[in-house]
Formats: structure tokens, C-alpha cells, sequence
């Protein structure tokens, strides 16, 4: 493969499993997703090799290697410069109503770096969904239900012919933290903390705490405002006649001097200089 490859898709016709995307890229660059990513992530290296950071850990990805990462892991990545002047790799991005279950059952509800003992598999689990996708022509119901199913089988692949090279979150940490990411999820425009946090999971505060740092190296309320900040660029570049008070309301800020520090803190930018930069013309 020389030229980049990705698929995307959004109708997911209630599988246990879905396939969220799935790509190849030649050449990797320097990308940062503070917030993580709303869908668990596979990362795999063909050639080179990339550096990644994660849950203030810094390893490298070679080939023969794939990083698995639970939704809204903070991390960052790029090509290792002092071994390579390219990195190129696979990725695909699943969600689902069973999929924590499934991967609790795997045991491979944590963010980890898997080395393959047989040269090859993992890329040709995936080559298998590429052959696939590139005979499809229409989205069907049958379709969903195909590409859900070569996702359970990359998942089988990657724990029948893989073994952990390194761990970077405690097992089981996401399945646990979860229903609390769901609660936030839901409320993050409402006014709550950790006291709500913890009366709708009946779990002490300091449990939580330690949960969140556990899982995504990040204290509740931050990744709050994580869930904030997305939803805030989404809404400042989806919908050009929102005022920056409108936003804010609708974030879970009062006061709109409050959101627009807190966005500059996190993104470098104001939010109307988040607008400007990146409105389509």
C-alpha cells in the first residue's frame, strides 16, 4: 500500500461491536489528541517507527507492534526521527454495547502495547476488512453486521497471536471508570463535581480520583473539562451563529469569561481564534 487508505462510518445499526474507522497511513506526522479519543483505538507500526506518549509514559512502537487505547486516553505520537524518516501504519477505532464485556472477557480492557509472536498476522487481519471495503459499493445492514464481525476477529487475532510488551494502564480500569464517563458524558453541560460523580456512582471521591488517574492520568474535573472543550470546538465550527455566551451555556459555564480562559489554557487560542483558524471558507 502506497497511498492513504481510510474508511469512516456513522450508521452502526445497533451491532455489539462496530467498526468506528479503519485506515492506513504511509506517513505518519507529529499529532497530539489531549482529550483522547471517544472510541477504543488500535495504533499498529508497518514499517519505521513511531514514539508514542501515553498516561505519562513514553514508548516506541516498532513493527510487528500495535497500541491498544481505551476511549479518551490522552496520548501523543510521531515518527522516531532518530531511526527513521518515515512511519507508516494501520489503525482502526471500534465501539459497541458489548464491547467492554468482550474485551473484559479478553482481558484487554487497558491500554497496552501488544508485539505479535507470528510475523505478519496482525496486518493481515486487517488487509482482510481492506479487501472487503474496497468491494463494497453501498452501506447495507448486512455490511454493518460483516464489518462488525472482522472487527471481533482483529480482536481475536490480537489475543490469540499477541502478547503484551508493555502495560500502561491497570487491567480492567476503563470497564470500572466507564459508567462514570457515561454520566459525564451525558451532564457535562450541567453544573456537577465530584459529589454528583460520586452519588451516581456510589463510590467515595477518592475512589474516583484514584480512578481517573489510574485510567486516563487525569483528575475528574479535567477530564470534564476535556468533554467541555471538545464539545466547544464542535459547536464553534458547526454552528457560526452561536455567540460565545450561547456556548458557554451550553458547555456548563455561566460565566463567559470562565470558558474563554479555560479554552485558551487548553487549546492556545481564544475561541473566536479557534473559529477563524479553522471555519471552512
Amino acid at each position: 500500500m502506497e497511498k492513504k487508505i481510510r474508511y469512516t462510518y456513522t450508521d452502526h445499526h445497533n451491532v455489539p461491536i462496530y467498526l468506528d474507522s479503519i485506515g492506513y497511513n504511509p506517513k505518519e506526522l507529529d499529532f497530539e489528541r489531549p482529550e483522547g479519543y471517544p472510541y477504543y483505538h488500535w495504533l499498529q507500526t508497518i514499517e519505521g517507527e513511531g514514539v508514542i506518549t501515553c498516561i505519562d509514559q513514553t514508548i516506541t512502537l516498532k513493527p510487528g507492534e500495535g497500541l491498544l487505547l481505551p476511549p479518551y486516553t490522552a496520548h501523543s505520537y510521531h515518527p522516531n526521527y532518530d531511526k527513521t524518516e518515515t512511519w507508516s501504519t494501520v489503525y482502526a477505532t471500534f465501539g459497541g454495547e458489548a464491547v467492554d464485556k468482550i474485551l473484559d472477557v479478553l482481558a484487554m480492557n487497558q491500554a497496552a502495547v501488544y508485539q505479535e509472536k507470528t510475523p505478519g498476522v496482525f496486518k493481515t487481519s486487517i488487509d482482510r476488512v481492506f479487501r472487503f471495503l474496497t468491494d463494497q459499493h453501498e452501506e447495507t445492514i448486512s455490511e454493518s453486521f460483516i464489518r462488525s464481525s472482522y472487527m471481533y476477529d482483529i480482536l481475536m487475532t490480537i489475543k490469540q497471536y499477541g502478547e503484551i510488551e508493555s502495560a500502561l494502564t491497570k487491567n480492567q480500569s476503563f470497564s470500572r471508570v466507564r459508567p462514570i464517563v457515561d454520566f459525564l458524558e451525558a451532564h457535562f453541560q450541567d453544573n456537577i463535581g465530584l459529589q454528583e460523580m460520586s452519588a451516581h456512582a456510589h463510590l467515595s471521591p477518592q475512589h474516583i480520583n484514584k480512578l481517573f488517574h489510574e485510567t486516563f492520568g487525569l483528575s475528574p474535573y479535567a477530564f470534564l473539562v476535556q468533554l467541555r472543550m471538545r464539545e466547544a470546538k464542535r459547536l464553534l465550527l458547526t454552528d457560526v451563529t452561536l455567540t460565545l455566551r450561547e456556548i458557554a451555556e451550553m458547555v456548563g459555564y455561566n460565566a463567559v469569561s470562565h470558558f474563554v480562559s479555560t479554552f485558551k489554557t487548553k487549546t492556545g487560542m481564544t475561541p473566536k481564534q479557534y473559529r477563524d483558524t479553522h471555519k471552512k471558507d
